[in-house]
């Protein structure tokens, strides 16, 4: 007793809840723990969190009684996805089922979930057949997301992987052309052919694209700045090489 499921924050809080929801199998983006909290039915949270693969951040106690809902989370939080996570192999799928070139957007390390909800509104309509994420230091699928959004998370497959630049290999090997957005590009959106299958990255909202993924990208393409600024937030960004490619399958 004592225990909460705060639904409008896709939070669960204490010990039991937790567990239980680790063994039903709902999809949990991470888990935070107490920091020194490594005994009793937390070592066993731990333990079902690295079978699964689930990741684990180990916070001061303040932080999780500011964030809790209650007094009652024992040391550890876990945020559940707003919807069920897809695989790669799914999303190229999806797009071959259509006789379509498959046509993704990888997010790498979108940290704000205003962002990566606008993203997903905007991937869906363009028809963006999936949209693929980070485990790590990226957000998941939170009400925030679902919500900004605008509903657009239960009808576009999203895809969690552990690796970006992995993810990337993959699909080359799908013959898909993996395209990144970058201030030094050597094209503009304006001028790349961005006809045939297509991965378009997005940059995190400070550090823009990983090195390690800039490294795997095929081109990397800028956007014209034409005023005193230099970028643009990300979903804006976003939004632009989208469309492009969208322009460019309505061209052919």
């Amino acid at each position: 007793m004592g225990f909460e499921e705060n639904k409008a924050t896709d939070k669960i809080e204490g010990r039991n809840p937790v567990m239980e929801a680790l063994r039903s199998g709902r999809t949990i983006d991470k888990i935070l723990v107490q920091t020194g909290e490594k005994h009793g039915s937390i070592l066993k949270i731990l333990a079902l969190a690295k079978e699964k693969r689930i990741a684990v951040s180990y916070v001061e106690r303040a932080k999780l009684d500011k964030i809790a809902s209650g007094h009652a989370h024992q040391g550890v939080i876990a945020y559940v996805a707003a919807k069920e996570y897809v695989s790669v192999g799914e999303i190229i799928k999806i797009a071959r089922d259509r006789g379509e070139q498959p046509f993704i957007v990888i997010c790498d390390d979108i940290t704000d979930p205003h962002n990566l909800g606008s993203i997903i509104r905007s991937a869906n309509a363009a028809g963006v057949h999936g949209v693929i994420i980070s485990k790590h230091n990226s957000v998941g699928l939170s009400a925030t997301v679902a919500k900004t959004s605008a509903g657009a998370v239960e009808f576009t497959p999203v895809a969690k992987v552990s690796s970006i630049a992995q993810t990337i290999e993959q699909l080359k090997k799908e013959n898909v052309w993996v395209v990144g957005a970058d201030m030094d590009g050597e094209n503009t959106i304006h001028t790349h052919d961005f006809s045939g299958a297509v991965a378009i990255v997005i940059g995190n909202e400070g550090k823009g694209i990983s090195h390690l993924v800039k490294e795997r990208c095929d081109f990397m393409v800028r956007i014209p700045m034409l005023g005193k600024i230099s970028s643009l937030n990300a979903s804006v960004a976003g939004a632009l090489m989208i469309y492009e490619v969208v322009r460019a399958r309505q061209n052919k």
